[in-house]
């Protein structure tokens, strides 16, 4: 059942830490988190996160499979068509998709972080939920963990960024699409993967919170959600917004994977104009001039 009254929160708890709720970032308000070579300056423009798939079964129909070097051509056209972040991952999260252990997961992403970091001039995301991929792929040259999961998985992860003094992605996730009341229970979610990686002595300037548009949610949970973006900034960190393509998409305009261009920009200037910091795509080009025209208009512009 989807409810319609807002979110209003003066102040989150978070296992015994309190943080304002202006403690770090809204528009116009900054912050900052260092990931590898760059600084995030959060409040001053949307980021832009290209997604590389070293997968066989992604769901975009993108999956590079084992072709470290076509994930290489595509990242650094990623990265010189205007992309902030590089996200690599290797386990589909489509439905129907088979999971795939730990070995098989390095064994993809890996040699792709390796080749990435040596090449490219802006930092590495891994898109994984296991600690043994994380690890790994921090020591190939990862800066940052984008756990789909919210340390629901694997709470260990927290450690590791903590440990490593990486920034950290924490998804909304769940399993069934059942809700009394979708966004609060959004949010209280995220609440408790945030005091989770609080606890475990991540910085909170590192931490980044993904309300998982597409992860347990029906159709008209991610409308829902896109609609009501703005509530999430209660919790005072970024948000981040993956929306490229998803089958939401295709749904209301009946479209296929290949032809939700049009319809994953309507959602990014929405995001944007609803206060994501970072959104997540596949379409760097397009994606990046979107936000950019977005960005003139929610945070201003300057000749």
């Amino acid at each position: 059942m989807l409810q319609s009254q807002s979110v209003k929160i003066n102040s989150v708890h978070f296992g015994g830490f309190v943080v304002r709720r202006n403690a770090l970032v809204s528009h116009g308000k900054s912050g900052i988190t260092r990931c590898g070579p760059i600084e995030l300056e959060w409040g001053k423009r949307t980021y832009i996160m290209g997604i590389i798939n070293a997968t066989p079964d992604s769901f975009s129909g993108d999956g590079l499979g084992f072709d470290v070097q076509a994930a290489l051509e595509q990242a650094l056209r990623f990265q010189a068509e205007g992309a902030d972040i590089i996200d690599v991952g290797g386990e589909s999260t489509r439905p129907g998709s088979m999971a795939v252990d730990s070995d098989e997961e390095i064994r993809r992403v890996v040699p792709v972080i390796q080749l990435l970091s040596s090449r490219l001039d802006i930092p590495i995301s891994v898109d994984t939920y296991k600690y043994a991929v994380a690890s790994e792929a921090l020591a190939a040259g990862a800066t940052m963990i984008n756990d789909v999961w919210g340390l629901q998985q694997a709470p260990a992860l927290a450690d590791l960024a903590a440990k490593e003094g990486v920034p950290i992605i924490l998804m909304h996730n769940q399993k069934g699409t059942s809700y009394a009341d979708l966004v609060p229970e959004v949010i209280a979610s995220l609440q408790i993967s945030l005091g989770q990686a609080l606890k475990a002595g991540i910085p909170f300037e590192n931490v980044i919170l993904d309300p998982g548009l597409g992860f347990g949610k029906a159709p008209a949970h991610n409308l829902e959600i896109l609609r009501r973006l703005q509530e999430f900034k209660a919790l005072s960190v970024p948000i981040l917004v993956g929306t490229s393509r998803k089958s939401t998409i295709g749904l209301v305009l009946g479209l296929p994977v290949e032809e939700r261009l049009e319809g994953t920009a309507a959602t990014v200037a929405l995001s944007i104009a609803n206060g994501a910091d970072i959104v997540r795509v596949h379409d760097v080009k397009v994606m990046t001039r979107v936000a950019r025209m977005s960005d003139a208009i929610v945070r201003g512009w300057a000749v």
